[in-house]
């Protein structure tokens, strides 16, 4: 879905600006429904969660910000291909802080980066390497964020977390809009369909996506989120089917298209599976976080 409302946002808007507003937007619904969760959170290690979160935010507001840019270069469909290169790279960032994987996750990882190549590597042209580079930092980013999130739901309230993460991310987009365009708001062609989709993205992905998110995180894997998240492909197809034209470019549902979606479905399923035993896994995941 984010995919789809990124495609919807006009051409000229400033990421920082989409960023920014949206995120903001997002924390002072969640800190209006949640606000007593906050304070008890803050009243049982203030510094972490601020520290921890202010940190995630950074992460966050930088990989928005490259999606956001690195999408413009695609059409709906590329671009929700290559939001998922998450799930390839995230087993990268867990073998580098020496996290152990399962065989069920790199079968996952085969079938997942099977079907982004399906889908896309055909029909990439030369002038959207930037913007494939741009969605691969962006990825990356998103890979240490999800590991990171992962560890911190399981130590503190993860609505709390959510608050303060969309809350920095606001305020670190700001400072970008600022160097960007000093007249922040007022600098933009304002219209009923950027407002339409900043209020769509600030209620559905910050405010709710986002917390369940988090709140998910405190009982699952980085891994088993991240495999999760590929499934965006989905919501972007029958977005980009229903759609109207006017708003996105159509999906145009090719054979290579279809089957790219049915390798990562599969690379979904094959995380299910208890090839090595994930309760240990997860067992042991919980135990590196209390350490």
């Amino acid at each position: 879905m984010e995919v789809a409302i990124y495609s919807c946002i006009p051409k000229g808007t400033p990421a920082f600006a989409t960023t920014c507003v949206t995120s903001l937007a997002g924390a002072l619904l969640l800190l209006a429904a949640f606000y007593k969760r906050m304070l008890s959170a803050l009243r049982k290690d203030w510094r972490s969660l601020v520290r921890g979160s202010a940190i995630l935010a950074l992460l966050n507001s930088a990989y928005n910000t490259m999606f956001l840019c690195g999408a413009k270069s695609f059409d709906i469909t590329s671009g929700a291909f290559t939001y998922c290169m998450v799930a390839v790279l995230l087993p990268v960032v867990l073998l580098s802080l020496r996290r152990r994987i399962g065989l069920e996750t790199l079968l996952s990882v085969v079938f997942v980066g099977t079907g982004i190549v399906l889908a896309v590597g055909n029909s990439l042209q030369g002038e959207q390497l930037p913007g494939l580079a741009l969605m691969g930092g962006g990825n990356l980013l998103r890979a240490i964020f999800i590991v990171m999130l992962a560890d911190m739901a399981k130590k503190h309230d993860p609505l709390a977390i959510a608050i303060f993460l969309s809350g920095f991310a606001g305020i670190f987009s700001l400072v970008g809009w600022l160097w960007q365009d000093s007249r922040l708001i007022f600098g933009l062609p304002m219209s009923r369909t950027l407002i339409a989709s900043w209020t769509i993205y600030s209620y559905f992905i910050v405010a709710i996506a986002q917390s369940f998110n988090t709140l998910a995180m405190s009982k699952v894997t980085a891994t088993n989120a991240t495999l999760v998240y590929s499934l965006e492909i989905i919501f972007s197809i029958i977005w980009g089917i229903f759609l109207p034209a006017s708003i996105i470019t159509p999906v145009d549902l090719t054979p290579t298209v279809t089957l790219g979606a049915v390798f990562i479905v599969l690379g979904n399923l094959m995380e299910i599976l208890d090839i090595r035993g994930k309760r240990t896994e997860y067992e042991s995941t919980k135990q590196e976080v209390k350490r």
